[in-house]
Formats: structure tokens, sequence, C-alpha cells
């Protein structure tokens, strides 16, 4: 029987809170985060972390200490592993979890992928529109990382998949089922933020956000107006806008209430159960919005599960060696269609 061997991609977070100053330091000295030549990217990296170090660990505070991201891409994984039993037959499917900052890192889970020896392996980024930031620097750890023979297949990004669609839109209509005036309430698709050079260098993400919540908006047909906004603003550099927390205070003057969808998280962190649910609804508040409701991330979601395992299938009947469930615009240089050929 054939073994194949999907390793999700992700983040990953301090698990307690002396992870905290190591963990930022990881995430900042990365050349796809901050693009500086290696000394001062490094010694940028122990700034950081340094400085950040006390209030990062304030936020985890709220969640125990330590990021739940682990623990909820180990119950993705977990679900998504079942899923596959079940639709890829004549295979033995095994998930694995590559975090990029934290552990299990991804080059310690490429170890494990090895000892198991599997005859495929599918790259599978738990960030559904590709950046140079996620999906590429993860995709490059994995390829410096691995030495074995396997035929290997990276999903660059499927910011469109009809599953994954149709878990977005299912969660919102969960949560405004119960709104009589669609006139009082505006829809804030929320994303993670990226310093507008690296848009302007070519990074598809910010498109690729927009081409999904074209896609949901146009599912859920509803008359709710909406707008993209993006959070997590860091450091001096002019990021792409409008700004969450800004379009919040924005919002709430012009007297509408809010739905709050983090769009481009596909499970519960800091930058949405503190970011998201204490700080913004705390500014919420102070403009005067009496409804703040936030969409859940669609997590173990049955269509996200499903939208994981249509791409594992996708990668399984493909001789290509990266896959995409979305066509770009323009060609952009980081991307990995590119890169492999």
């Amino acid at each position: 029987m054939k073994k194949v061997a999907v390793l999700l991609f992700n983040l990953g977070g301090p698990l307690e809170s002396k992870d905290v100053k190591p963990f930022l330091y990881n995430l900042f000295k990365d050349k796809y985060i901050i693009s500086l030549p290696f000394g001062l990217r490094h010694f940028v990296a122990r700034l950081i972390s340094t400085t950040r170090e006390k209030p990062a660990q304030a936020n985890y505070n709220f969640m125990g200490g330590g990021s739940p991201i682990l623990a909820q891409t180990q119950a993705q994984a977990e679900a998504l592993a079942a899923h596959c039993q079940k639709t890829i037959k004549g295979a033995e499917v095994k998930t694995f979890i590559g975090m990029r900052y934290w552990h299990p890192f991804v080059e310690d889970t490429v170890k494990e992928i090895e000892t198991w020896a599997p005859d495929e392996i599918v790259l599978l980024p738990l960030y559904p529109q590709f950046s140079k930031t996620t999906t590429l620097s993860s995709l490059v750890a994995f390829k410096a990382a691995y030495k074995g023979r396997a035929k290997v297949t990276a999903v660059c990004c499927y910011p469109e998949n009809d599953f994954f669609i149709k878990a977005q839109v299912d969660l919102i209509r969960a949560a405004i089922k119960d709104i009589k005036n669609p006139n009082g309430y505006r829809i804030l698709f929320s994303a993670h933020g990226l310093p507008e050079k690296v848009i302007q260098e070519g990074d598809p993400y910010k498109a690729q956000v927009e081409a999904t919540v074209a896609k949901v908006m146009a599912e859920l047909n509803s008359d709710i107006d909406h707008v993209i906004c993006y959070q997590s603003r860091v450091g001096p550099l002019k990021w792409i806008g409008p700004a969450t927390d800004d379009t919040i205070t924005q919002t709430g003057k012009s007297g509408k209430n809010i739905v709050l969808v983090p769009i481009a998280f596909v499970s519960e962190h800091i930058e949405t159960l503190v970011e998201l649910d204490i700080e913004y609804k705390h500014l919420a508040d102070e403009a005067g919005v009496t409804d703040y409701i936030r969409v859940p991330a669609v997590g173990t979601n049955p269509d996200y599960i499903r939208a994981l395992g249509d791409q594992v299938l996708k990668a399984l009947a493909t001789t290509d060696a990266v896959i995409s469930d979305h066509a770009c615009a323009t060609c952009h240089k980081h991307c990995p269609k590119l890169k492999a050929a």
C-alpha cells in the first residue's frame, strides 16, 4: 500500500511564557519577514524580541500563558487524516505538523517523515492565501531540510477553494441569522497585514484575500455591506490598509454594528482571541458599537477539512511539483511554481 505523508505548515506559537522571547526572535530573524542583511536582521530580531517580550507575555496570559495554535493544528491534522483515510483508496495517509517558528519545527518534522519513509509527500499550508512571509518561508525550510527521494507536491494556495468558501459562508450565516436590520451592520473581513512594500514587490497575498472575500460575498448573497481590513501592524513601515482598528472605530462612529470575520486565519490564536476579541472589542465599545459579532475561525469545520482533503487529492493526482487553486493576475518572483520550474 502506498504511503502518503501530508505535512501541514503553520506559524506556531509559544507553548508557555518562557517561550515568548525565543519565538519572537525566530519570527523576526526570518529573511522573509524582515528583508535585511543577515547580521542586521539578527540584531533587529534580538531588539524586537527583547522589547516586546513583556507585552507579548501579558497577551499570552489571557490564553493561559501560551498559544493554543499547536493544539488546534493537531485537531485539524487528526480530522484531515480521518477524512483522507475515507476518501483516498489504496493509500495509508499520515499527517504531520511543521511549525515555522516554534516546536514542532519544520526541520524536526522532516526527520520524522524521513523515518516513516513515505512514497509521496504533500506540503499543505494552513494559509489559504499565499505570501512569501508564510507559505514560501515554510516551503523553503522544508526544501533545505528534506533529503529523501519521495515524490513531493506542494500546495501553493487555495483562496477560492469551494469547500473553504462554504465553511466561511456557513459560519457567517450562523452568526448573522438573528439580525433583523442588515443596514445597521457592516461585515469586516480582517486579515493579517503586511508591509506595503511586500505587496509592491509582487506578493499576491492582498489580491488573494480580495479573491476570497469576493467569492464569500457572492455566495453569502447578503444585504449587509462589507469592507476588507488588515490587523497586527508592527514597526515603522507603512502597512497595507485600511487597518482593522481604524475601520472598527469608523464603523462605530457611522452608527453601524460589526460582524468581524477572521478571513485569513484558520485557527484561533493570539490575533483572534486577544487582538480581535479583547483589544478591538474595547475599541468597538468606545466607538459606540452595541453589537460586536465575531465569527469563529474555520478550525475543524467539516467543510474546511474537506477543502484540505480536496487539495491533497489534487496533489496526488498531478505530476506537477506545485499546485494552486488560484490564477494570479500577474506572475510574481516568489511564485513556487516558477521556482519549481
